[in-house]
């Protein structure tokens, strides 16, 4: 079982930053390969981001290269999401999930955060 928690969402301008969060519970964390998630308003929840066990391979959806990066502290059992440049289309609830198998973590998560409101004005 791993219990994960998001933070670091708030209300930022539009070109501005935010770093998200997400710890997890338990001594497996480098078992599990983690993502990012994030749902709009009337939208389905959509990939953003993914990361390996190691930290050694990144996935990033189309609409966040060049802006967002994913990156993982295994020490400190930790997944990170920096959004640079953000856009208002990007104001969403943000999900970390995580799985053990780094190839379905897009399709087949197996747990997942409560989401953290990133909200941005134009």
């Amino acid at each position: 079982q791993v219990q994960l928690v998001e933070s670091g969402g708030g209300l930022v301008q539009a070109g501005g930053s935010l770093r998200l969060s997400c710890a997890a519970s338990g001594r497996t964390f480098s078992s599990y390969a983690m993502g990012w998630f994030r749902q709009a308003p009337g939208k389905e929840r959509e990939f953003v981001a993914s990361i390996s066990r190691s930290g050694g391979s990144t996935i990033l959806a189309d609409s966040v290269k060049g802006r967002f990066t994913i990156s993982r502290d295994n020490a400190k059992n930790t997944v990170y999401l920096q959004m640079n440049s953000l856009k208002p289309e990007d104001m969403a609830v943000y999900y970390c999930a995580a799985s053990p198998s780094y190839s379905s973590l897009r399709t087949d998560a197996r747990y997942w955060g409560q989401g953290t409101q990133v909200t941005v004005s134009s």
